[in-house]
């Protein structure tokens, strides 16, 4: 029996690849030279998109592609699957949740630190040699102090655990108030940023978040405040936090995500009141390793007319 053909949108790591390779006929979209080329000459044999959050599955891509039963991403986030389309031509959509919960909570409560308590600074400070000649500057405690939260799903509440831990008081602003946590509900971001010290944003990307955190949010969370984004480049007006860490405006933000990823905005470079992650959040061996068999699993599943294991349409 001929391989089913699957179009992947980008590289996953090689453990993936190998495996995908030996169970499907795998055609590589971005290392094509000429994509319309390619599509022309395999999407109509394309059961299957295998692609990555940021890179998603556009209408226009599916609609090339007039076999596709499923499309399976390595990721939460399918704000860049257009699954209106999906929905409307039986096209079924998978995504990896809860195996990357603990890694992103993780990194939003390491860069909170790195920024509250300069670790990138101390470390220059460090390897310049000034340790010893000049006083390292006073930094900003983390435990104790007012967490909100904007989102307040799976990481959102893998994240106020870990902040709990650390003795802060919790807030979130969310769709609506949840009822399985203990933390204050607050419906309005702006109120909530004024109340915070720290204001880290989980929110799903799409346009119901976009620019969510604006001018106004920033200058609530004021000049003593730390933003940390670990959700979607989308979230954030860049413009807005750009203009707020020069200006002084809030302290200062950790950021894992950012629009036009990897060519982010140079401005970002110079910031030293900015703690820049490659959006890494799942960037562990093992959560990456989890990722990947969760899409070979619902590939795996949908093929041999099993339950999804992780639906998302």
């Amino acid at each position: 029996m001929p391989k089913v053909e699957i179009l992947m949108a980008g590289a996953y790591p090689e453990w993936d690849m190998v495996d995908l390779e030996a169970n499907y006929r795998v055609h590589r979209l971005w290392e094509a030279a000429d994509r319309q080329e390619l599509m022309s000459r395999v999407g109509k044999d394309i059961r299957a998109i295998a692609t990555r959050g940021e890179l998603g599955a556009s209408a226009e891509l599916m609609a090339q592609l007039p076999k596709l039963e499923i499309v399976s991403c390595y990721g939460v986030g399918t704000d860049a699957i257009d699954l209106s389309y999906a929905r409307a031509n039986g096209i079924r959509v998978t995504n990896t949740p809860d195996v990357l919960t603990e890694d992103v909570a993780d990194i939003a409560i390491g860069l909170l630190l790195a920024t509250a308590r300069q670790v990138s600074q101390a470390d220059v400070f460090v390897r310049s040699g000034q340790w010893g000649s000049v006083a390292m500057p006073l930094v900003t405690r983390v435990s104790g102090k007012k967490v909100g939260i904007a989102g307040m799903g799976r990481i959102g509440k893998a994240i106020a655990r870990r902040a709990a831990a650390f003795g802060c008081e919790i807030s979130y602003f969310a769709r609506h108030d949840h009822q399985d946590v203990a933390y204050a509900y607050e419906p309005d971001l702006i109120a909530l940023a004024g109340w915070a010290d720290f204001l880290i944003v989980i929110v799903p990307g799409g346009e119901a978040t976009i620019k969510i955190i604006n001018a106004e949010v920033l200058e609530a969370l004021g000049p003593n405040g730390i933003l940390i984004n670990v959700s979607r480049g989308t979230t954030v007006d860049e413009e807005a936090l750009i203009a707020a860490l020069q200006n002084r405006t809030i302290q200062a933000a950790g950021l894992d995500v950012f629009l036009n990823e990897p060519r982010i905005d140079a401005r970002f470079l110079s910031l030293q009141n900015a703690v820049l992650q490659p959006h890494h959040g799942s960037g562990t061996v093992e959560t990456r390793k989890a990722m990947g068999q969760l899409v070979r699993d619902n590939l795996a599943a949908h093929f041999a007319g099993s339950p999804l294991p992780t639906p998302v349409v």
